[in-house]
């Protein structure tokens, strides 16, 4: 542990020691190679996904861009926890500088809220494709998709740096063990030898602000869809409106649900460890899934990949 003294006999941490998934010596290999082989896993398939959309000419929609976007933050939000998770595995302390925590927690915080805005777009870019499809293209211009994703990264900036600033502030006095795999706000302020009332106050309302905002744009965007299919009088029409947002639907249903099972607060260590296990799937499942959801159940796609592999073959 790094330490020195300060004038009131305190000492200031400046590195953290992150306790990783298990301390069990035997599954630290395994998990290694698991880790490993989904992290690679997970760069070819966003990056597939969007060179993809980016060669193809029937994907050039507005629905596509925003996949494209999504597919950009799962693949550098892999990045943030990934390496350090797989020196976990090896390195008999996990040690991490106190910029390096603050750094990770921020971008930790920057792709998630950003990630939150960018599916609430891809909702209401579905509401109307399949209420106001006359007007889509009108709607969903290319400036006005380009001013929503901009101010999906600002807000998720925004939030980020809110969030980070919070952490920052406080003083870290005698324990710098995270119990944890990365460096997230709650098992950061458990450390804190600080009064965290006004952090956690102020983190809460930001983390709330975001999921309540993003939540009620979400089911407001799918009540409005869902009234629109059931005045439907073609099963073709319903069949293919539901084909549209099926894919969605799976993935807020995945990120949302794990994000909350995450984030619940409690104070035992079954629980905290049962929460290591939800944010596994926050941080390294989901940007492995979001491809393979959005490709296997995506005529468009499946039809690029084949005309892509054609083109290949034919090269």
């Amino acid at each position: 542990m790094t330490m020195e003294n300060d004038s009131s006999n305190d000492s200031s941490v400046t590195e953290f020691i992150l306790t990783g998934l298990t301390e069990n010596p035997e599954l630290q290999l395994p998990l290694f190679v698991i880790f490993l082989v989904n992290f690679v896993a997970t760069v070819l398939g966003n990056l597939s996904l969007m060179s993809l959309i980016f060669l193809n000419s029937n994907l050039q929609t507005p629905m596509y861009f925003f996949l494209f976007n999504l597919s950009f933050i799962d693949l550098f939000y892999s990045f943030v926890f990934t390496p350090k998770t797989l020196m976990s595995f090896v390195l008999e302390k996990n040690r991490i500088s106190f910029t390096g925590c603050m750094t990770q927690l921020f971008f930790f915080c920057f792709f998630a809220n950003s990630e939150c805005y960018v599916l609430t777009a891809m909702a209401y870019d579905r509401y109307v494709a399949i209420c106001q499809p006359l007007l889509y293209m009108v709607i969903m211009s290319p400036r006005r998709c380009s001013l929503m994703m901009f101010g999906s990264y600002l807000m998720g900036f925004v939030g980020a740096f809110v969030l980070t600033g919070c952490v920052i502030r406080l003083n870290f006095c005698d324990s710098n063990i995270i119990n944890h795999y990365v460096c997230d706000i709650f098992p950061l302020f458990q450390l804190s030898c600080s009064s965290i009332y006004a952090n956690e106050l102020v983190s809460s309302i930001v983390v709330s602000t975001v999921v309540i905002a993003s939540s009620i744009i979400i089911l407001m965007s799918y009540a409005l869809i869902l009234f629109n299919i059931i005045q439907m009088s073609s099963g073709k029409g319903f069949s293919k409106a539901m084909s549209t947002c099926s894919s969605h639907i799976i993935t807020v249903a995945l990120f949302y649900g794990f994000g909350m099972l995450t984030h619940i607060k409690t104070s035992s260590n079954e629980s905290v460890d049962q929460r290591k296990v939800f944010s596994v799937f926050c941080t390294f499942l989901l940007p492995l899934l979001n491809p393979f959801i959005y490709s296997l159940r995506n005529k468009d796609v499946k039809l690029a990949i084949r005309r892509t592999l054609m083109r290949l073959t034919v090269s």
